[in-house]
């Protein structure tokens, strides 16, 4: 099995149970909904199609809510406007006073005039159309347009290197985390998060609605949140490197940078993280990716990324279930020419418990190399030992065994981890283990000889005690 995790953005070429049902098998772990364009009819027509599927062991897909976000805009537009290079043109924050003259926009952004300086770049439309400030006035800025470009209505606003002050959750945001909570996602991923208070308010939130469950992913789009990335993954459940805005909002020579050092920090932390945008572009139009795109996940994977994400691949694309197929192919690739060794990580946030069995998970995997055993067997209910043995990259498959339907939706994001529903869960230890190692028997995984590590709780005068167990099978 492939150990680095995938995420696909459904859509309107995916949304379909059979395309459910394909995603899947060529190898999507989460499904992702882009609340920038969704609405809760078409959602919760898909989520239902997806517990139905689940429920029926056709599918073990877990559900992710991706937030749009605060963001600025320009606004309406009679028509079109065509902008030529070297244009000045002038933008209003007060729509009263704006005029629709082909010379001018609108930005939603109240303190613009404020935050912005004279030589500062505005990227417009996505980065499609740069313009520079060259003058203040009292109640417009001046820009010089960069490059030529034809600009509509309600077009994206990048401010680049500016602390901007947005909330970290907008009343929409609000609306569709209610929704999330309704619809029982398991993930949401906050987007645009700036600190660490961003992440707390949502967190409150979530446990204002008893939905504490439910886990962050914290979205790196923008230089505030490289300068506190260290705060931001400490308060996060997981991280996604966000290439496309934060392709904007910074250099774009130092994205690689940024990538990797999220990637790294993450790691440290003992945190998930995802790297997401752009890696099989060009397979929204074509049946092949490029040599550079096929190159990117290569490199993510020997980056040690826990999970690779597909956007407009498998929403609008026209090969979608041919991308995730694509990927899985070049992951198991790049995993058969990576070796893991078991980096140790931060104890932060970690009870003593944690602590003791962390390094016990440690030990494990590296007996489980030396002996040359088939598989790892781990037993959780909450999944945090799975996240344990996760972080340190496993060589061998690791599967987790578990009796609630939510660990196992959250083990699906973490890097090598196979999670199981033990169904006849016991507090017993030997009966936990006979069942899953049946069952590992009945999907042709373990066979008579093979040797396993168990890694366990035993309970000893009312304590638990985490055990290994080396076990050769009969």
């Amino acid at each position: 099995m492939k150990k680095t995790k995938i995420i696909a953005t459904v859509g309107p070429v995916t949304e379909s149970e059979e395309q459910l049902i394909a995603l899947y098998k060529a190898g999507v772990n989460i499904v992702r909904f882009n609340f920038s364009h969704a609405n809760y009819e078409v959602a919760s027509a898909i989520m239902t199609r997806i517990r139905k599927l689940n429920s029926e062991g056709k599918t073990n897909l877990s559900t992710l809510l991706d937030t749009k976000g605060p963001e600025i805009r320009t606004g309406d537009l009679k028509t079109k406007v065509q902008f030529e290079k070297d244009d000045i043109v002038k933008i209003y924050i007060d729509n009263a006073k704006f005029q629709d003259d082909g010379k001018s926009l609108f930005c939603d952004y109240p303190f613009l005039m404020e935050d912005i300086s004279i030589g500062q770049i505005i990227r417009i439309d996505s980065g499609l159309f740069d313009v520079e400030v060259v003058e203040k006035k009292t109640d417009h800025v001046e820009v010089v347009a960069k490059n030529s470009c034809l600009i509509g209505s309600r077009r994206h606003v990048n401010l680049p290197g500016v602390k901007l002050r947005l909330p970290g959750i907008t009343g929409q945001d609000k609306q569709d985390v209610l929704f999330s909570i309704e619809q029982g996602y398991d993930f949401i991923a906050m987007s645009f998060v700036q600190n660490r208070s961003n992440i707390e308010e949502l967190r409150s939130l979530l446990a204002l609605h008893n939905a504490s469950h439910i886990k962050i992913i914290s979205k790196v789009e923008n230089q505030e949140g490289i300068e506190n990335i260290d705060e931001i993954i400490t308060a996060s459940d997981g991280v996604m490197v966000a290439r496309g805005d934060l392709g904007i909002e910074v250099a774009i020579e130092k994205l690689p940078v940024y990538q990797l050092d999220i990637v790294q920090k993450s790691m440290i932390q003992g945190k998930f993280v995802i790297v997401a945008t752009h890696l099989l572009e060009t397979m929204i139009e074509n049946p092949f990716p490029t040599r550079a795109e096929v190159s990117d996940i290569f490199n993510c994977v020997r980056q040690k990324a826990d999970c690779t994400m597909l956007s407009g691949e498998t929403t609008i694309g026209k090969y979608p279930i041919q991308s995730v197929e694509m990927m899985t192919a070049v992951i198991k690739e790049a995993e058969t020419n990576t070796h893991y060794s078991h980096e140790d990580f931060s104890d932060e946030g970690l009870c003593n418990r944690d602590i003791e069995k962390k390094h016990l998970i440690k030990n494990a995997l590296f007996m489980s190399e030396s002996l040359n055993v088939r598989a790892v067997l781990i037993f959780t209910k909450s999944g945090r030992l799975a996240r344990l043995a996760a972080a340190f990259r496993p060589n061998r498959d690791v599967y987790a065994f578990t009796m609630k339907e939510g660990s196992v939706r959250y083990m699906n994001a973490l890097f090598g981890i196979r999670p199981v529903l033990l169904s006849n869960w016991s507090e017993n230890l030997g009966s936990n283990l006979d069942n899953a190692i049946a069952f590992l028997k009945v999907e042709k995984i373990l066979s008579t000889g093979d040797r396993i590590i168990a890694v366990n709780d035993i309970q000893r005068e009312g304590k638990e005690i985490p055990v290994v167990e080396i076990i050769t099978i009969e």
